[in-house]
């Protein structure tokens, strides 16, 4: 089958009616794992590009409140040292809370977990820049044995030279609880199955899409082309 490809210019593209909407194990088992393995994708649909080249509003897709996702190279911060730079033209990337650990479902992660960083931007230069609504979550693998579970600055056990970035804009407090609503929508969101088209058997399989329901994942290659990747059909 004809591996599936909605990177247009270097923007991510969708029929109408779709919408990319992975958990955290999809993007990190399913998608930055074979990212850096040089495993087969699900499909081509995030883009590659230095995040932190850019400001956040110029990164390629649409301005709004939509997530985006990006594949990203590491750049050190310094030429010896494995800090990553997280400063922009106009501003700079500043971390915040305790990372999170992400474990897969499957008992063939082969050691791997993954690891989100959750980073905030800050127009100006650092300490005395202006907090803004940009919210970056990093995705990154890390050796799951020596990986503390709440280690926030781990980089000896990392694998890779690729992260994985979902960038969003957070929502103002007082519009947080009519947006939820509205993003929600009036009826569960079905799981459409990509990988199933070709197959004589084929058959479109529905379950819930939601955090609770996370589909089995695995390292190997024809595991991931049995898998959804994310994709939410409405």
């Amino acid at each position: 089958m004809e591996k599936l490809n909605f990177v247009k210019n270097g923007v991510s593209k969708l029929p109408p009616g779709f919408r990319f909407q992975p958990t955290d194990e999809e993007l990190v088992f399913q998608y930055l794992k074979c990212k850096v393995f040089s495993y087969p994708l699900p499909a081509s649909i995030i883009p590659e590009i230095n995040v932190c080249k850019h400001d956040p509003w110029d990164l390629p897709g649409n301005c709004d409140p939509q997530e985006r996702y990006f594949f990203s190279p590491k750049e050190a911060k310094y030429r010896n040292g494995n800090r990553m730079n997280r400063t922009t033209k106009c501003g700079y990337w500043k971390a915040t809370g305790s990372d999170k650990r992400i474990s897969s479902s499957s008992n063939a992660c082969n050691g791997i977990v993954g690891i989100r960083k959750t980073l905030i931007f800050y127009e100006g230069k650092s300490p005395k820049g202006s907090r803004t609504d940009w919210v970056l979550h990093e995705y990154r693998l890390a050796n799951a044995e020596t990986t503390a579970c709440n280690s926030s600055h781990n980089y000896v056990n990392e694998i890779g030279d690729w992260v994985l970035c979902r960038l969003s804009m957070k929502k103002r407090s007082l519009e947080s609880g009519v947006d939820e609503k509205q993003k929600g929508g009036s009826g569960p969101r079905l799981m459409f199955d990509f990988m199933m088209l070709g197959k004589t058997d084929s058959s479109t399989s529905s379950s819930c899409s939601s955090s609770n329901n996370i589909m089995e994942v695995s390292s190997n290659a024809s595991d991931h082309e049995e898998t959804s990747g994310g994709y939410t059909y409405f």
